[in-house]
């Protein structure tokens, strides 16, 4: 983050003004507005969250920036003049300008950058909508004298729009009547009608598709018992956080339903979040059916789309949004409740500047608001579990399915020992190739979870060893077969296969390991004649697709669905009787110290989508480490013991939630000036760091290279502060971040609490 000297500012003198001063932010890494004069044509235009033009820069580039405050005070210095105010209405709340304030200070970004991202791309361009004229049929108290003479066209045309009973766009006037623009301009001229622009939506977006009238399900003892703090926290107002753990299956949804249809009642509004909304359309089938108009944001949406949403939303025609990550900045504007579903999936966490966490920003809404927040989750983040043990939320409970339907009994297959005499290797073992067969004889559906995309996870040379990996990034590529080529999951570079050693040229290359294509291509041979469907990233890529497949598989069309974690969660199918967990180790052995949370959480949820119908259901879990935590917990469904167990760890090595956490990388194309920066950096760090009233308060790893060294063509050097105070972190991360000025072609970025280490 840099902070330009005084110098960048060229003054400008002023014209002619109204005495009024507009605070703009840009979309520039700086943490301060800037004062510009408001000329006096532009004074009824100008307000607080409306975009605006001005001159920027050395050489006044005309560059767009957000207001932020307007006031009368002489800044000290001679200033620059807006030139243009870009909308009719603010696109920002004063609550959401707060919310993105602290954002700014919390993240540690600047305050317009957060801003550009919070508004859609839709609602800045102004997508689906169109510059339209309006018509307004002037009273007849108002008409002037004496009346002039009206044709038969001229008085049908007005009798139209008197019948409307308010303004009407001209060209439906024109369509209705029959009649062209000539007849309509003379009706101007005459003084009998009045016209104005406004932009109007192309086409005007539907809520999400109506839905059956559900009625409230009869709640059991244990969500009565959850129900009833949550109700009264509604009734009262006032912010309240609580975390609800529930066991999956133990209808968690169903409190989320009775609090938002509490809202309502209210007369105000609730805002849902999900880990990704296209994955559940169980859940939008749920919420329409009972609170009606809901609103969906999601990552499948045009711009167009998603402007019209945000428009309808501002403007108060939607009572319920449900949406993910950016989700938590619907402008909504009587917000009564913030629900966050699956609080501990790390999809609501931003990987781009700016770098925030949508479950902790929903948390600092609720609080700015002064309204309740249920967190909910069958295994809840160790940061949320720990701030319940602490008092900071209220911790509910359900402890058992609806219907007191029994978890499902887990099997552990240990994979050293699967042999199968005769025949190569499979993905599927023995064991749960058995299970298989029994389960879809008796007519049962399977789920199959293989977090790993792609064919083949890794090609190399037996000759010689060698391993192909990325031009661009220190990983392997991946073989897609269905694609013919290899691919890199991170910077998407993709090349054609190799025949041959593309170093020693013998042709001995082999493609090994294993992702979901080839273990749906295993699992179409080893079962002829059942319908098998894969649900990753590579097939789910057009809109709809999800909503087809579960479809279908809800309706029993499909026998077999396997795919990445996306089938993990929030799905509820009865007839599903065995979930076999492929291979539980991806994931589990990252150099990150959320790895074993992470397969934890993974395993708990995918065994959860079985066991909900009368036919009762099982899990098997393949592995190479069988003894390990994670997994020997996961199989027992005993979440209180693996958080005991993880967070004696987490203390013991200063890891949050215990201390505080922010990451800082650098990268450059140049390998040595990467380098050096990182350790000029991590030395002003230990510089500040020596003040006597931060000592042992703070602590520096690294700085070292990054697990990922070479990313997108960037070499990459990090280093982590942590501390056991909020405030002592930011405090020297904006000490010395201030004044960090990396040379030429090196950059830094800060990520407070991360969630990816790689």
């Amino acid at each position: 983050m840099k902070i330009p000297p005084d110098e960048d500012i060229v003054p400008v003198k002023l014209t002619p003004t109204s005495g009024m001063f507009a605070d703009i932010v840009f979309d520039r890494p700086l943490d301060h507005a800037y004062s510009y004069a408001v000329p006096a044509d532009l004074v009824d235009r100008i307000g607080v969250g409306k975009r605006i033009e001005a001159p920027f820069g050395r050489g006044d580039k005309a560059t767009v920036g957000y207001c932020v405050n307007i006031h009368e005070v002489l800044p000290p210095r001679e200033v620059k003049i807006i030139t243009r105010v870009l909308d009719d209405e603010a696109l920002l709340t004063d609550s959401l300008l707060r919310l993105t304030r602290w954002m700014a200070d919390y993240y540690l970004c600047g305050w317009g950058q957060v801003l550009q991202a919070v508004l859609p791309a839709g609602v800045r361009d102004q997508a689906g909508t169109r510059e339209a004229i309006i018509l307004e049929a002037i009273p007849e108290a108002e008409l002037p004298e004496p009346m002039s003479t009206l044709t038969a066209k001229q008085s049908l045309a007005l009798e139209k729009l008197r019948k409307n009973g308010g303004p009407m766009e001209q060209r439906r006037l024109g369509r209705d009547a029959h009649v062209g623009p000539g007849i309509i301009r003379l009706l101007i001229d005459k003084g009998m009608v009045r016209k104005h622009t406004e932009r109007v939506e192309r086409i005007e977006p539907s809520a999400v598709a109506e839905a059956v009238r559900a009625k409230p399900i009869q709640m059991n003892a244990d969500q009565e018992r959850v129900w009833t703090p949550i109700r009264e926290a509604v009734q009262t107002g006032g912010y309240h956080a609580f975390l609800l753990h529930g066991v999956t299956g133990s209808g968690k949804t169903e409190v989320y339903l009775r609090a938002i249809e509490e809202v309502l009642r209210q007369g105000k509004e609730a805002l849902v979040l999900v880990p990704e909304i296209s994955l559940t359309p169980q859940t939008i089938e749920r919420f329409s059916g009972r609170c009606g108009n809901v609103a969906v944001m999601h990552s499948h949406l045009t711009d167009s789309e998603r402007g019209a949403h945000w428009r309808r939303i501002a403007a108060g025609k939607v009572h319920v949004v449900v949406g993910a990550r950016s989700a938590v900045f619907a402008p909504l504007r009587n917000l009564g409740m913030i629900v966050i579903d699956e609080e501990h999936e790390n999809t609501f966490k931003q990987e781009s500047t700016p770098r925030y966490h949508a479950r902790d920003v929903a948390v600092m809404r609720a609080k700015l608001e002064n309204i309740p927040i249920l967190l909910g989750s069958a295994t809840p983040s160790l940061e949320s579990w720990s701030n319940a043990q602490r008092g900071q939320y209220t911790l509910l409970q359900l402890p058992s399915r609806v219907e007191n339907r029994p978890l499902p009994p887990v099997s552990i297959i240990d994979m050293r020992y699967e042999r199968r005499s005769g025949r190569k290797f499979s993905a599927i073992g023995p064991t749960l190739e058995d299970a298989m067969n029994v389960a879809l004889k008796a007519g049962g559906q399977v789920m199959l979870l293989l977090n790993r995309r792609g064919f083949s996870t890794h090609v190399h040379c037996p000759a010689c060893g060698h391993v192909v990996n990325c031009p661009n990034c220190d990983l392997t590529l991946t073989f897609h077969r269905q694609r013919n080529s290899l691919m890199c999951h991170y910077c998407a570079h993709e090349q054609p296969p190799f025949r041959d050693c593309p170093a020693c040229k013998q042709p001995a290359i082999l493609y090994q390991g294993i992702g979901t294509e080839k273990l749906e291509t295993e699992i179409a041979a080893m079962f002829p004649g059942k319908v098998i469907e894969r649900m990753d990233s590579d097939t789910m890529s057009t809109p709809g697709a999800h909503q087809r497949v579960l479809d279908a598989f809800r309706e029993g069309a499909i026998q077999i669905l396997l795919g990445t974690q996306m089938i993990a969660k929030g799905l509820d199918f009865p007839n599903v009787t065995l979930v076999g967990v492929v291979n539980a180790d991806v994931g589990l052995h990252m150099p990150d110290f959320r790895a074993a949370e992470r397969t934890f959480q993974l395993l708990a949820q995918v065994s959860g989508r079985t066991g909900r119908g009368e036919k009762g259901g099982r899990v098997m879990i393949q592995t190479y480490t069988p003894e390990h935590p994670s997994i020997l917990l996961a199989a027992k469904h005993n979440f209180l013991k693996f958080a005991e167990v993880e967070l004696t760890h987490r203390k013991a090595y200063q890891y949050p939630p215990y201390q505080r956490l922010a990451r800082l990388i650098v990268r450059s194309e140049v390998e040595d000036a990467a380098k050096s920066f990182a350790e000029t950096l991590a030395g002003a760090f230990r510089e500040a760091m020596k003040k006597p009233e931060r000592q042992n308060s703070l602590r520096l790893l690294g700085p070292a290279t990054a697990p990922v060294y070479r990313l997108n063509t960037y070499y990459r050097y990090h280093f982590q502060l942590q501390s056991p105070s909020p405030a002592v972190l930011h405090a020297v991360l904006r000490e010395v971040l201030m004044v960090a000025k990396p040379p030429s072609k090196v950059e830094y970025q800060v990520d407070v609490d991360p969630f990816n280490m790689l």
